[in-house]
């Protein structure tokens, strides 16, 4: 497994899904103003306000899938360290983690990388550990066979 595709996979993730939000962010805004044209009375503010709060909800989608796209982007690559950090590429006995965004469980290639934030309980349990250090995940003692 190779950092650079995990981490050119992942971005292309989130690039779909801001995508996605953006569109769906539009589509709401659209349907809200189009609400003006063909309601009335207290049916159109509650129609309009419903438009609204749904654009609302997918522009903080949006934001948020932009902030864990930044994350990516200052991931340097090449760097390697003794311990792990946030845009480690680890292999433990439980498989593959990348630490930075939380995406769950990604399928590249044959292989599933579990992506954590740092801030989760697996993340935060992975921070600052070497080759040959245990961590605990569901339940079980595993060890972190490789650091890139």
């Amino acid at each position: 497994m190779d950092k650079n595709e995990v981490v050119t996979h992942l971005k292309a993730l989130l690039d779909d899904r801001m995508q996605v939000a953006w569109s769906a962010m539009e589509a709401a805004q659209e349907s809200a103003n189009d609400q003006g044209k063909s309601s009335m009375g207290d049916k159109y503010e509650t129609s309009r306000s419903m438009g609204q709060l749904d654009r609302n909800m997918h522009a903080r989608q949006y934001e948020q899938i932009r902030q864990e796209r930044l994350v990516l982007e200052r991931i340097s690559i090449n760097e390697v360290s003794a311990r792990s950090s946030i845009g480690s590429l680890l292999e433990t006995t439980a498989g593959w983690f990348f630490i930075a965004v939380s995406l769950g469980a990604v399928k590249i290639k044959d292989e599933t990388v579990l992506a954590v934030s740092s801030s989760s309980p697996v993340g935060a349990s992975l921070l600052g550990k070497e080759v040959g250090s245990k961590f605990e995940f569901m339940k079980k003692q595993h060890e972190i066979l490789r650091l890139t």
